[in-house]
């Protein structure tokens, strides 16, 4: 099968594109024929080795996928040849930047007939990290205020959408091209982080989701009032400690699991959330793609159509 891998961590130049071993499916697994696969912002991290552990190479880079089953290990019974599903590969495995994909069938939903492959892939692990961070995580309530820095991302737009379903009202952050974008996805309030301090214009927050990391991370304990918690998702693996003792810092578990790609394909149904822009490469145009993910200024998402 063609994939996209390194075989040694390092810049763009360490990205490879070839030939690697079809994978073959264990007991309680399917493999996924690949009809498209999206660019998250942890897939340059990878990339560079800024993630702790003893890796094994080559490693395959992406996380999250769509396509049509192919083969069903031992034990598996709701997944059929043939079906149409989409996910997140298993935490902490990387893997979809390639023609086929080996995962444990448990934690794959089918795709809905009204979402193409690459619109699904597009908002896979953006919709599981927003839900299990939102309304997980932050518990967000009806009512509620919070704030959604990076609001033009992948994860932080649907998150502004999300919290909007839930009855929140949503203040996040952006440049000035993105205003316009923000408000569209139901922002009640966006702040030109170029021109405004955030910090001076909100206050008495319930929540904050934050998705930027640096600086704007410790700086958001700021705008809660007491009693408000924080969610990190860009500042490693432990969310930064308060100086205040009257909030909580808390670090999302993005676990992987069927429900919550089912609430993703029912939000979209329902109209609760719409799909980021898309941008479409080829899969051996990876080294383009990576470059504009890692200059952190994109809006929506960038999605690899592979058939």
């Amino acid at each position: 099968m063609k994939a996209v891998y390194i075989k040694q961590f390092g810049g763009l130049d360490a990205l490879n594109y070839g030939d690697l071993p079809d994978p073959t499916p264990s007991a309680g697994q399917i493999v996924v024929d690949t009809h498209a696969a999206s660019v998250n912002g942890a897939d340059w991290k990878v990339r560079a080795g800024e993630y702790p552990g003893s890796p094994t190479f080559p490693i395959i880079l992406g996380r999250d996928f769509s396509g049509v089953v192919s083969a069903v290990g031992a034990g598996v019974g709701d997944l059929a040849i043939g079906d149409e599903v989409f996910g997140v590969l298993e935490a902490g495995r990387d893997g979809t930047y390639c023609e086929k994909i080996a995962i444990g069938a448990a934690i794959v939903a089918r795709k809905p007939a009204s979402l193409s492959h690459v619109e699904a892939a597009a908002i896979a692990l953006i919709g599981l990290t927003a839900i299990r961070s939102v309304e997980d995580t932050l518990k967000l309530k009806a009512g509620e205020t919070i704030l959604i820095q990076g609001g033009a991302g992948g994860v932080a737009g649907f998150a502004i959408q999300l919290a909007k379903h839930l009855g929140a009202r949503v203040v996040t952050t952006g440049s000035a091209a993105n205003l316009d974008y923000l408000r569209g996805l139901g922002a009640d309030q966006v702040i030109d982080y170029n021109a405004t301090d955030f910090t001076k214009v909100v206050q008495g927050c319930d929540a904050v989701f934050e998705t930027v990391g640096g600086d704007v991370a410790t700086r958001s304990f700021a705008v809660l009032k007491p009693g408000g918690r924080a969610a990190f998702i860009a500042s490693g693996a432990q969310a930064p400690k308060p100086e205040r003792s009257d909030v909580v810092a808390l670090r999302p578990a993005v676990s992987r699991a069927r429900a919550p790609l089912e609430r993703i394909a029912e939000l979209h149904r329902i109209g609760a959330v719409r799909l980021p822009p898309i941008t479409q490469y080829s899969l051996s145009d990876a080294a383009a793609a990576l470059k504009i993910s890692e200059a952190r200024h994109l809006k929506g998402k960038l999605v690899f159509k592979l058939r």
